[in-house]
């Protein structure tokens, strides 16, 4: 579950005021607004990355709002998607659990676990520099899943690929969540992603979420 109640979040002269929504255990929300209206911020604040006013946070009926990020047990996936450089894929995908000191062998089964599902096992001895836009994108969404996070974060993550590619994505991506029975939040601007994707469409329209 994600659950925000009487969000405010102030930058500058931008703000954020009484944004609440919810989306349950399992569901897959999709937030959509006009460039600049606050997606991201919304975003950044449920994962911890962007301090608030005031307002509370919940993630699978806890309380998360004062909490560091690590430890909201939340996969993220960026805009521009930053991978490490220089980093191997099969590097990227174990780097949460490498820093958790998680058993190297239990690394390694979830690692080609989540290379088998996102159909990227022959990438990873590659670096990001010899990585699509596609194959990227499906690089950090395995990195976001590996940990077996509760909830999903995705800002866009499908932007920028031509039409075919935009295809294939949007329908991995739909059955990986289903496979790893996640809760999601994703940012988009495709009225397609989200006929496809959606359980919970939300909008954030004058600052206010509907």
């Amino acid at each position: 579950m994600i659950q925000v109640q009487d969000l405010c979040i102030e930058q500058g002269d931008f703000r954020l005021e009484n944004i609440g929504f919810t989306v349950a255990d399992g569901k897959y929300g999709v937030l959509m607004g006009r460039s600049g209206c606050g997606k991201t911020t919304i975003i950044e604040a449920i994962c911890g990355l962007r301090p608030i006013r005031h307002g509370q946070i919940h993630l699978s009926d806890r309380e998360v709002t004062e909490l560091r990020p690590a430890e909201r047990n939340i996969g993220y996936v960026p805009q521009d998607i930053a991978l490490f450089p220089g980093y191997r894929v099969r590097d990227q995908l174990a780097f949460s659990l490498v820093v958790r000191d998680a058993p190297k062998r239990q690394i390694a089964e979830r690692v080609d676990h989540m290379a088998g599902l996102l159909g990227i096992s022959h990438l990873l001895d590659r670096r990001p520099e010899g990585l699509s836009g596609g194959e990227a994108k499906r690089v950090a969404l395995g990195r976001a899943l590996v940990p077996r996070p509760e909830v999903l974060c995705l800002d866009e993550p499908l932007s920028n690929l031509d039409e075919d590619i935009n295809a294939e994505m949007i329908e991995l991506l739909g059955s990986t969540i289903r496979e790893e029975a996640v809760t999601v939040l994703h940012i988009t601007h495709s009225s397609r992603e989200a006929d496809r994707l959606a359980d919970v469409r939300l909008s954030l329209v004058d600052g206010v979420v509907v």
